[in-house]
């Protein structure tokens, strides 16, 4: 009887499906559209190694295996009577069983590429030797619970999968107890293990959208090494299942053989899965932990052709012990010898390790805070069930919002998932300030983003330092992690430095630090984090992140060297990262991470208007400028602020010219009124103040009471009434109120418009923020091996 088995992740290589390739123009033509690349370029010529990136691999490497399903058919090959695929090669025999057609399939590896690449730190290790049964108790005794099985290949090959510093350490324990050789796999992620479990919740929300059929042909199923059941529900379900489960192909191999198999035919690139069989229908047992021969026949002693899914060398982990030869064709090396060329650098090796470890997260990449809950509480939790860290944004919301928000964020994320929220600096209201603090201390925030602050205040330090202590070696530990986003060198040489003693003083006195606290504080600086903010949307102080970042990492080296910190200030760049060349440039102008606004914030999660993305999505580099911020609109702080479509650039800076040469309302002209209440107002001016003055009369009678005593500051209050009428046109996405729109945006967003133009993401409705950030964060790395390639070349 025969059977035909399909290789996963790992087969692909370049010049791979030719043939097939070359017959189905048609489907290639839909996979391209799908896929929004060549895919006879993709398998060809492997442009930027993207055949070992997980995202382009796994899409690519179905369309050639599917497309062979067709060849043998075309070609008058006997039907098989059963199939099984190994990882990904599972998607295949569903397509062979008429589950799906072969556009859906596309677009089913397409995703499950995206969600395993996101996945979060750890690795994957194969043993050989002995069997996954023994294994398992080894791991007992050695105490190592939170590794997993994750593919148990043959009697003789297991793969481990998990933390990386355990997965290395039961690899020594292993050797050095003769127990099993150990080969490190080369991939970013531990697949196929608990550790892929929020990928595969976020799968089984895109596969409840896409119609399955059951199997018209028995498959064995990775997970259960059972034959699919006749429902296509059941089919999904177990698909789902597949991607944070073992891979059970030994038990698959020998199901196929209690079924009637005698025979296999491997089909698409590699033929790896053939010594397998070999050695399931030999019979083999692990006992002296030798590999067959058959298995070193057609691995080449190799693991990774036979083992998980193998990330690309942008994005996997440099493996440590002992290389492992590819199985099948080798690949030419292009330009200079391997042993010439850089190695490439890989997207969650960029930046600062102790910043990952620290933070928990797999890659040096925020998501920064946007007012007004425009960074969402969505957008946070999305970036956490990747692996990442974003900022929820409180300015501009009452404390009611942000509790509930805060209370979303920590109920949602506990313990496993990194998330973070915003402290911005209210200079005219401390009383805020203070309660924000007390909330976020109160719900056990662990990451905050401070903002806006151009002096410590006693918030800022009681947030910090409460619940500091000492680890076990007597070293001070502070309370939380505060990213404080700075752009002057002053501020940042204030976050550099520890609290200021007095302060301190004040703090135990009120009992907001106990002297324990209080001592440790002074042997901390304010913030571990720094953010150089430059060039950005909102909030800005115009400056140039060429000048701005040296100069504050030089500051921080200076404060280094005067101090004995336990730890070294870690020092970020924020604005203008929008293409991976931007961030790439960060990186290479020694920054420890990156943090992005701008282009999250036309993101599916933002809390902005679907109108206002569609504005977003239209800018260009150049569509930004320069406006008073209405927060601050007395001081002459500005924004950068959208231009394309709004008149609002124009009418804020009238308003601040107006301010800046009359002393009250009454002095403005007849015309002067008529316009403001014409194209800024909508209303008559007196109107907004009785609106101003009511609500002052209900929160702040004081503030009330100055604008009664002084015309001009009465008059401020009524220009202010403009911007926040501005924002709330914008947030709503009011069609009607669109000329007034008020946007904080930087050139960042027309880049990013220009980066993902002519691809899937030009639509912002396609944009999740974690995708923006691999998409940026694995260009950049590519970017970055491109140019110490090029570097090699010129020096050679």
């Amino acid at each position: 009887m025969q059977g035909w088995i399909f290789p996963g992740q790992g087969a692909q290589r370049r010049g791979m499906g030719g043939e097939v390739l070359a017959r189905f123009p048609e489907l290639v033509a839909a996979a391209d559209r799908l896929l929004g690349l060549s895919v006879v370029e993709l398998c060809s010529t492997d442009p930027g190694n993207r055949l070992r990136d997980t995202r382009y691999a796994q899409p690519a490497l179905f369309v050639v295996e599917a497309l062979s399903v067709l060849a043998a058919r075309a070609d008058g090959a006997p039907p098989p009577a059963l199939l099984a695929g190994h990882s990904l090669g599972e998607y295949t025999a569903l397509f062979a069983a008429g589950c799906f057609d072969f556009e859906t399939g596309v677009r089913l590896l397409r995703r499950r590429g995206e969600l395993m690449a996101r996945s979060g730190p750890g690795g994957m290790c194969a043993v050989i030797g002995p069997t996954a049964e023994r294994l398992a108790g080894i791991l007992a005794r050695y105490g190592a619970h939170s590794l997993d099985i994750a593919n148990h290949n043959s009697a003789t090959q297991t793969v481990l999968a998990g933390p990386a510093d355990e997965l290395a350490e039961v690899a020594r324990r292993l050797r050095a107890d003769g127990l099993a050789r150990t080969v490190p796999l080369a991939v970013s992620a531990p697949f196929h293990s608990r550790y892929m479990r929020f990928a595969a919740a976020e799968f089984r929300e895109f596969l409840a959208g896409v119609p399955l059929r059951p199997p018209a042909v028995p498959v064995i199923a990775n997970t259960t090494a059972e034959p699919y059941g006749a429902d296509g529900a059941a089919v999904a379900e177990l698909l789902t299942r597949q991607i944070a489960e073992p891979v059970r192909w030994a038990e698959c191999m020998a199901r196929l053989r209690e079924l009637g198999v005698t025979e296999v035919t491997e089909l698409g690139p590699g033929g790896t899965l053939t010594g397998l069989w070999r050695e399931a229908a030999s019979g083999h047992r692990a006992g002296s932990g030798a590999v067959p021969d058959a298995v070193a026949a057609s691995t080449g002693t190799s693991l990774l052709k036979t083992g998980p899914d193998i990330e690309s060398e942008s994005t996997a982990r440099p493996s440590a012990g002992p290389s492992v030869p590819a199985a099948g064709p080798s690949v030419p090396a292009a330009g200079p010898s391997v042993s010439a060329a850089p190695p490439r650098v890989r997207a969650e090796n960029l930046g600062c390790p102790e910043f990952r470890r620290d933070y928990r997260v797999r890659a040096a990449y925020l998501a920064g805070s946007m007012y007004r809950g425009i960074s969402s509480t969505d957008l946070v939790l999305r970036m956490g069930r990747a692996g990442l860290l974003g900022f929820f944004g409180t300015g501009g919301l009452p404390l009611e919002r942000i509790e509930q928000a805060v209370a979303l964020l920590a109920r949602e994320s506990g313990d496993e998932r990194p998330y973070g929220v915003n402290l911005l600096h209210t200079p005219g209201d401390p009383a805020r300030e203070d309660a924000l603090v007390s909330l976020l201390l109160r719900y056990g925030v662990r990451c905050v983003e401070a903002a806006g602050f151009t002096r410590i205040t006693p918030a800022l330090v009681r947030l910090r330092y409460h619940g500091a202590s000492r680890d076990a070696r007597g070293r001070p530990v502070a309370g939380r992690h505060v990213v404080a986003k700075v752009s002057r060198p002053e501020v940042a040489e204030a976050f550099l430095a520890p609290a200021p003693a007095p302060l301190l003083e004040r703090l135990v006195a009120a009992g907001a630090l106990t002297a324990e606290e209080a001592a440790i504080a002074g042997e901390l600086p304010v913030s571990g984090d720094l953010c150089v903010e430059s060039d950005s949307g909102g909030h800005t102080d115009g400056g140039v992140a060429l000048a701005l970042l040296p100069s504050i990492a030089r500051l921080r080296d200076a404060a280094g060297a005067g101090r004995r910190y336990p730890q070294r200030i870690r020092v970020g760049a924020a604005g203008g990262l929008g293409t991976p060349e931007a961030v790439a440039a960060a990186f290479l102008l020694g920054a420890d991470f990156v943090l992005t606004g701008s282009v999250n914030q036309c993101s599916r999660e933002a809390g902005t208007a679907p109108e206002v993305k569609e504005m977003l999505a239209g800018l260009d580099v150049q569509d930004t400028t320069y406006a008073p911020a209405g927060d601050m609109f007395e001081l002459g702080a500005r924004v950068q602020v959208v231009r394309k479509g709004t008149m609002f650039p124009a009418r804020a800076n009238r308003l601040y010219q107006l301010y800046r040469s009359h002393e009250s309302l009454e002095g403005l002209d007849g015309a002067t009124r008529r316009s403001l209440e014409e194209q800024c107002f909508g209303r008559p001016i007196d109107e907004v103040w009785q609106e101003t003055a009511e609500r002052l009369r209900r929160s702040d009678p004081e503030e009330l009471a100055r604008a009664e005593r002084s015309p001009r500051h009465r008059m401020a209050l009524v220009f202010r009434w403009y911007f926040a009428h501005s924002t709330r046109l914008a947030m709503r996405g009011e069609p009607e109120g669109r000329i007034n729109y008020q946007i904080h945006c930087g050139p960042a967003m027309g880049a990013f418009n220009r980066f993902v133009a002519g691809t899937e993401l030009a639509d912002w409705r396609r944009r999740h923020v974690d995708v923006i950030a691999d998409r940026l964060m694995a260009g950049a790395a590519e970017v970055l091996t491109d140019r110490l390639l090029a570097m090699t070349r010129a020096q050679n």
